[in-house]
């Protein structure tokens, strides 16, 4: 179901930005800032506006003096041809840098899969998968992501648990499972997606603990830049999109930080409220 809000500021009425740049031709209404979502896939984005997506969309609408609007689909195969290639929303927000499906802005911040565990599990020390404590002890993996090919270098598969890659956002969610799991005492220790890792983590009663996992030497590479999606032809929205990234880096940061995303420099250092400031 898609929803529009009006943000503070009169939407634009001219097919230009304040700039001048026409955008008539690359957006489906220049009116209104059009966001291809997932209507349930927290910590991202959902109906409700609730997600740290969301709230990308929302500061970028106010700053380009526009309504927001989301064209919902689920974020599974064909969620690129059906929402930004059919030309019915403008924009994705979370894309990683490389994927020729579309044509990537500059990114807005850099994350890395984590290792969740329970706070004082002594697990909650590890810093990479070739660590011996970690042998015979059981992982859940959502299967078919990179860290899997680490694991198997590291020969932890056997004892793994593996979780759905592909699922219903609608009515289910591996890392909200995988969480339980955790917290019941399932598994001993969990692999997710950075974003993913923190927000649970973060809701976790008591909170878990996430180790960006930044020093693996075996498998495949875990931490990327995250950008946004455009269509290829679109270069005047992509660098309207990248003067914005640069201009509201700080603010971008505050969003991802108090959703959890455990947000890394180039150096593979984490980056804390006092260093938010930084470009990723």
């Amino acid at each position: 179901m898609a929803i529009t809000a009006t943000l503070a500021g009169a939407s634009i009425s001219r097919a230009q930005t304040n700039d001048g740049t026409d955008l008539s031709l690359e957006l489906v209404d220049p009116k209104v800032l059009r966001v291809c979502s997932d209507p349930h896939n927290l910590p991202f984005s959902n109906d409700q506006g609730e997600g740290f997506e969301n709230r990308l969309g929302e500061l970028f609408a106010e700053k380009l003096q526009k309504k927001l609007d989301y064209m919902y689909f689920p974020q599974a195969t064909g969620f690129v041809r059906m929402t930004l290639a059919a030309h019915r929303c403008d924009v994705i927000m979370g894309f990683p840098q490389g994927d020729d499906m579309v044509q990537g802005t500059n990114p807005y911040y850099r994350t890395a899969y984590a290792l969740v565990t329970k706070q004082g599990s002594g697990l909650d020390e590890v810093a990479t998968l070739g660590d011996s404590r970690l042998k015979g002890k059981h992982i859940g993996i959502v299967a078919g992501t990179p860290p899997a090919t680490s694991m198997t270098a590291n020969g932890l598969m056997a004892d793994a648990k593996s979780y759905p890659l592909m699922v219903d956002t609608r009515i289910d969610s591996s890392a909200e499972v995988m969480i339980d799991d955790l917290t019941s005492g399932k598994i001993d220790a969990a692999i997710l997606w950075g974003p993913i890792a923190g927000f649970f983590a973060k809701k976790a009663s008591p909170p878990l603990h996430v180790t960006p996992l930044v020093k693996e030497t075996m498998g495949s590479r875990l931490a990327y830049r995250i950008g946004m999606a455009v269509r290829p032809a679109d270069q005047n929205w992509k660098r309207l999109l990248n003067r914005l990234i640069q201009e509201n880096q700080p603010a971008i940061n505050k969003i991802l930080l108090d959703f959890g995303v455990p947000l890394l420099d180039e150096n593979d250092r984490p980056i804390g409220a006092e260093t938010a400031t930084k470009s990723p």
